[in-house]
């Protein structure tokens, strides 16, 4: 990728763009796309196997040709290519809109959510947009097409962070949004009782449905800054202490080693796909090395 690429798709650059669409078109275009071929059965136009009759299923489907020359009834499957249901749950409670260099990690998740929109309608997906903080604040049932591609990005671009948290009681809720197995993704900063968020991915893991968890932060927020003085506040509490990096420096970036660590193997163990995302990184970089080993490991 040339160098003038490179530097329109630094994510502070993005940021600047006007419309969310044009960004997602920015994002998708430096990287791979054709990313999936779908697992899923369903009856579209290419044939993919014959399986015997259930009783239930449509008979329709059921092929004559094959009962003629057998006398058995025999239905006829399809590889349906554009039938993945694709669930985007995206934060933006108080803690998403914290930035250091002018891009908040709610600005970076929501130019990922377009661009992840953006590349699974172009591949007639269907996609759904659940946005939360304490609980779902807006659901966008998953559709195809160009219109839902306008409905998707014109949410997106007015999202702001708000005052309240709650991840995993929004993953609860989700669960009941999520009928039939699909692709659920997660894109958060997951500042909220670990041991909580854990379960409720587990339980959409459980029900079959497909999980990628993508963890939002700052680079600030890994690596606590050089000076001889820094005033902390939290976003969501107002709470102020004022402390001497130096002194805590060793401690802080263990314990935030640890809570990455805890997600991630956490999430490996219960087949969840953890996926660790700094905002300074080029978004288009981060989902192209993403999903090209992705699919290597397919």
């Amino acid at each position: 990728m040339n160098t003038n690429k490179r530097k329109i798709l630094d994510p502070v650059v993005i940021a600047k763009l006007s419309g969310m669409l044009l960004k997602a078109r920015f994002v998708v275009e430096g990287f791979i796309t054709g990313l999936h071929h779908s697992p899923h059965k369903g009856y579209s136009l290419e044939f993919a196997q014959h399986r015997e009759y259930s009783p239930g299923d449509e008979l329709k489907h059921l092929d004559w040709k094959v009962y003629a020359k057998t006398d058995r009834h025999y239905i006829k499957q399809y590889q349906e290519e554009t039938n993945m249901k694709c669930y985007i749950l995206l934060d933006k409670s108080a803690s998403m809109g914290y930035k250091s260099n002018g891009v908040s990690k709610l600005d970076y998740a929501t130019m990922a959510a377009a661009s992840i929109s953006y590349l699974a309608l172009r591949q007639q997906d269907s996609v759904g947009l659940s946005i939360f903080d304490s609980g779902i604040v807006k659901h966008i049932p998953p559709r195809q097409g160009i219109q839902h591609l306008s409905v998707i990005m014109n949410e997106l671009e007015n999202v702001t962070a708000s005052k309240t948290t709650g991840i995993s009681a929004a993953l609860q809720e989700m669960g009941g949004y999520v009928k039939k197995r699909g692709l659920v993704i997660v894109i958060s900063d997951l500042f909220d009782n670990e041991e909580e968020v854990l379960k409720s991915l587990k339980h959409l893991r459980f029900k079959k449905n497909e999980i990628i968890v993508f963890h939002v932060m700052d680079k600030m927020e890994l690596k606590l800054p050089p000076g001889e003085s820094v005033l902390f506040e939290d976003i969501e509490t107002g709470a102020k202490v004022l402390t001497e990096p130096d002194l805590i420096r060793k401690e802080y970036e263990k314990i935030i080693n640890n809570f990455i660590n805890n997600y991630r193997l956490s999430c490996r163990n219960s087949d969840i796909d953890y996926y660790h995302i700094n905002t300074s990184d080029a978004l288009d970089r981060v989902l192209g090395l993403y999903f090209a080993e992705r699919e290597k490991l397919k």
